[in-house]
């Protein structure tokens, strides 16, 4: 009997018969564990090979979501960019998006009215953060009765979350604290969060680029495994010396093609390992008016990078579908020495028109606006499965509040990144009518990534025209 041909990208049973790898394939070692990119050979029902994964359109491929927080809104006239739909260009602000225009929409009218006072008074950072995420108004207290509502990731992370180790990721650039009046009343959870269980449990994000690390390669739980993490970690040893084992095991199995992915792929980890430990030096790091130190890493930004290819990778890994990233906490004071912006952010952003702070606001509004740019690209960049990784993914840049001078939260400055699997056209501006509520967008979200939502926040339905 003739043996079936052997595709090199493919893993074989002791029949002798095609048996692909699961997606959710780890390589172990001593308290690791580390999760694969996606590779020809997970294509399911096939041989593996490129033709295989076509033929299986993008069911190997799932959609991920995360939700980019910007504090204190924008010089939001500068940021504005005119035109609509495919002809426009756009603002000084934005023009480092050029670059990446065919993977982006900008969206206009969109609002968050539960940031409004509503009543409740001064406040509007805290209620920026608090219902960025959540469209729930919160209640004002600086004391533990704290209430707002579950935020879209939780949402998701609830139903699709044990599709993945981790059911979601936060993370952030700063630290805050938990209790206490932060903003005119607010408790300081308000303004620290932006991802919510439920309407009393907000969920802490990790701003230590160690820890985030750590958290996506396994939770060591044993004594000799505990023991075997400290040791690598003062000896400098790579994560991926735990797994080597393993990883030569797999890809003893591998074709060509799966076997340059691998390659490619620890490449990219050791570069943001190498990364972590050069950040280690500033892990107790509090951003609001403390200088970062001269040493590595000796910007701001670089820290910031680091931060988005984290995210990155925790996608690349299917370590989790749905992540969180705050650039500052609501009403963020932080200083951007690196340029030469000395005054605190939130103190600029009431600038009652000084053209010298406009025009340091307008700085700090390229500067995120840049940082974003550069992760749109390398997402565009990564490779996964029949397409990049961005192909796969949708991806929310913004803030809750519009002007930071006049604290309104109509016209929100926000940017969408990704296609979610074929499901969103991109490369356009599209002006949606004063005051649709953002939470439609949400809604719109949800349904992208499988989540049941029969109703979100203050939506009023689903966002239309996202497909054009």
């Amino acid at each position: 009997m003739t043996k079936p041909a052997r595709d090199t990208n493919t893993t074989f049973n002791i029949t002798g018969q095609v048996r692909p790898m699961s997606r959710r394939t780890m390589l172990k070692g001593l308290g690791v564990a580390m999760a694969l990119p996606m590779l020809d050979v997970m294509a399911p029902g096939s041989f593996g090979t490129t033709r295989a994964m076509a033929a299986a359109g993008n069911s190997a491929t799932p959609t991920r979501m995360a939700m980019v927080f910007a504090p204190n809104g924008v010089n939001y006239d500068h940021w504005l960019p005119k035109g609509e739909g495919r002809r426009y260009e756009f603002s000084p602000t934005l023009k480092s998006l050029e670059g990446v225009r065919e993977h982006i929409n900008i969206m206009t009218g969109l609002t968050l009215d539960k940031a409004r006072a509503n009543g409740d008074g001064p406040g509007d950072h805290a209620r920026s953060a608090a219902t960025f995420l959540t469209g729930r108004q919160a209640r004002k207290t600086s004391g533990n009765d704290i209430r707002l509502g579950v935020s879209i990731d939780q949402f998701a992370a609830q139903q699709i979350g044990d599709k993945t180790r981790l059911p979601s990721m936060e993370i952030g650039m700063e630290r805050g604290r938990t209790a206490g009046n932060c903003d005119s009343g607010y408790s300081c959870s308000y303004s620290t969060n932006v991802s919510w269980a439920d309407e009393d449990s907000p969920v802490p994000k990790i701003t230590n680029p160690i820890d985030v690390f750590e958290r996506m390669f396994g939770k060591v739980d044993n004594v000799e495994a505990q023991a075997a993490k400290q040791d690598r970690l003062r000896r400098r040893a790579s994560i991926l010396d735990y797994v080597m084992h393993d990883t030569q095991r797999l890809e003893r199995k591998l074709g060509k093609a799966d076997r340059n992915k691998i390659d490619e792929f620890q490449t990219s980890i050791r570069e943001i390992e190498r990364r972590v430990q050069l950040a280690k030096s500033g892990d107790d790091i509090v951003m609001p008016d403390v200088k970062m130190p001269t040493e590595a890493p000796a910007k701001l930004s670089d820290r910031i990078d680091l931060m988005y290819d984290m995210m990155i990778l925790a996608f690349r890994m299917d370590v989790t579908r749905i992540s969180t990233f705050m650039l500052g906490n609501g009403g963020s004071n932080a200083r951007f020495d690196e340029l030469n912006i000395l005054d605190g952010h939130h103190t600029l952003s009431h600038h009652r028109n000084n053209a010298e702070m406009v025009e340091k606001i307008r700085k700090i509004d390229r500067y995120y606006a840049e940082g974003f740019a550069k992760f749109v690209r390398k997402m565009a960049d990564t490779p996964d499965g029949r397409g990049s990784l961005l192909d796969h993914s949708m991806v929310l840049f913004g803030s809750g509040i519009c002007d930071g001078n006049r604290h309104n939260h109509e016209n929100l400055p926000i940017i969408m990144a990704g296609r979610a699997n074929g499901s969103i056209s991109t490369g356009r501006l599209i002006n949606y009518r004063k005051e649709t509520p953002l939470c439609n967008l949400y809604m719109s979200m949800l349904d992208r990534v499988g989540a049941d939502v029969a109703e979100f926040g203050d939506a009023t339905g689903r966002l239309e025209g996202l497909k054009a």
